[in-house]
């Protein structure tokens, strides 16, 4: 087993020498002179250059008992090399063998496995990577051009809690995290992006009006999330996405929460106020970094008083125009107002106890954390590993007790959670793209 250390420093080399670190390039042609007699052009008016400071949680070592978890999840897997969530009609099935592979259970697993740093060409696990991408690369690959799903498979536990488009969005996220990791010159290259594509495309399609894809499932609000997601992790990749998409994306899931005071809707969310609450704390991090990083500049570049705060008034005197100053400066309310209740039992506790959907959400907002940045992010992640340790099953997997019971599923999720500061620099990425979003 390789150390965390090592493991950190081979997923970052990797993710400098496939370019998820840069931003897009940009002609350093110089100008043409103008002819004689021609005027000038007036200059345009351009906002102040986003530097995202490079400030994130060191990765930590992987505890014995998150490795447990690992080492399950692998030996979970099938020879295909997929995963199974599981039939909504049979949940009591509790051994991962005897359940359907399925598109989205397999990517959120295969995920875990990239977030601990295991690739299709290096790790421990890397054989298990490998299975996984091919998995999922055909699964796209035999997939109708049409509609916005990738599977015929139907009644799953993911489908049925998240949504049906639950599939394209997973898979959508892992391809888009994977493509960087995988060299030009190997075969899977081409396949991968290629299946990228596809998935963008489909997903971009199905995207409602609102910026939601909430097409069905108990707590659709989840599904929407993933994808906002999946595009946030496609344009960090250096995939073209559609920018009006992915801000209406990440507006659907700002909107499920007051700015003021943090309080979530749960309309979309099964009636559960955690679901909407972390969807839209994922959904405003970018921004609220964005935001954060510009008046933190400034100030140190004396542009602000020391005593100025992140908010619309203080971005507007920066040059920021007032349309983009309220979304930023709002973001980051919101994102400080949620943050004020991350010690609310009654908000984490979700419904009432554990399924699939109270994991995810707390891995959405270990993911919030590190993009967003602050110095909350410690105390959250000694919170996370001392609350799913204590109700880890004793062969090292993790189980719903309503909705998402597949251990594979909850599983996964809890492990994403507790390894998502390894996953830094990568989620960075995001609120980098998103500045450079703002640049342009």
């Amino acid at each position: 087993m390789r150390t965390a250390t090592g493991v950190c420093a081979l997923v970052a080399a990797g993710l400098l020498a496939w370019g998820i670190y840069s931003s897009p390039q940009r002609s350093t042609a110089a100008n043409p002179e103008p002819e004689a007699g021609a005027q000038a052009s007036p200059a345009k008016e351009v906002a102040p250059a986003t530097k995202i400071a490079d400030e994130a949680p060191k990765p930590g070592e992987i505890r014995p008992f998150v490795h447990k978890g690992l080492s399950w999840l692998v030996e979970a897997q099938h020879p295909d090399g997929g995963w199974g969530g599981g039939s909504h009609a049979n949940q009591q099935e509790r051994d991962p063998h005897k359940v359907q592979t399925d598109p989205a259970t397999t990517a959120f697993s295969a995920l875990t496995l990239l977030r601990a740093g295991h690739t299709p060409v290096s790790g421990d696990y890397q054989r298990a990577v490998k299975l996984a991408t091919l998995y999922l690369v055909k699964a796209v690959e035999t997939s109708s051009d049409d509609g916005p799903k990738i599977t015929e498979i139907t009644g799953t536990q993911p489908q049925s809690k998240l949504g049906p488009l639950v599939d394209t969005s997973m898979t959508a996220q892992f391809l888009a995290r994977v493509f960087p990791l995988v060299p030009k010159e190997n075969e899977l290259h081409k396949r991968v992006d290629a299946a990228l594509e596809k998935c963008l495309k489909k997903l971009q399609i199905a995207q409602n009006e609102d910026g939601s894809w909430t097409a069905g499932g108990w707590a659709p609000v989840l599904q929407s999330s993933l994808s906002c997601s999946a595009l946030e992790l496609a344009q960090a990749a250096g995939k073209d996405v559609d920018k009006q998409k992915l801000q209406a994306a990440r507006q659907y899931q700002k909107s499920n929460v007051s700015a003021a005071t943090g309080a979530a809707s749960a309309t979309d969310a099964a009636g559960v106020e955690l679901y909407s609450f972390a969807g839209a704390q994922r959904g405003n991090a970018a921004e609220a970094r964005v935001a954060d990083d510009l008046v933190k500049n400034a100030k140190a570049e004396g542009k602000l008083s020391p005593d100025a705060e992140v908010s619309e008034e203080s971005l507007q005197k920066l040059g920021i125009s007032q349309d983009r100053a309220r979304t930023l400066g709002g973001a980051a309310m919101q994102n400080s107002a949620q943050i004020a209740r991350l010690d609310d039992e009654n908000l984490l506790a979700g419904f009432g106890n554990n399924g699939g959907e109270e994991f995810l959400s707390y891995l959405l907002t270990s993911e919030s954390m590190v993009i967003a940045g602050g110095e909350n992010w410690s105390k959250w992640n000694d919170k996370m590993h001392v609350r799913l340790e204590k109700i880890q099953n004793s062969d090292g997997s993790w189980s719903g007790h309503h909705c998402i019971t597949s251990p594979v599923f909850c599983t996964a999720a809890v492990l994403q959670c507790l390894t998502t500061d390894r996953d830094a620099p990568v989620l960075l990425a995001i609120a980098k793209a998103a500045a450079e979003t703002e640049m342009k």
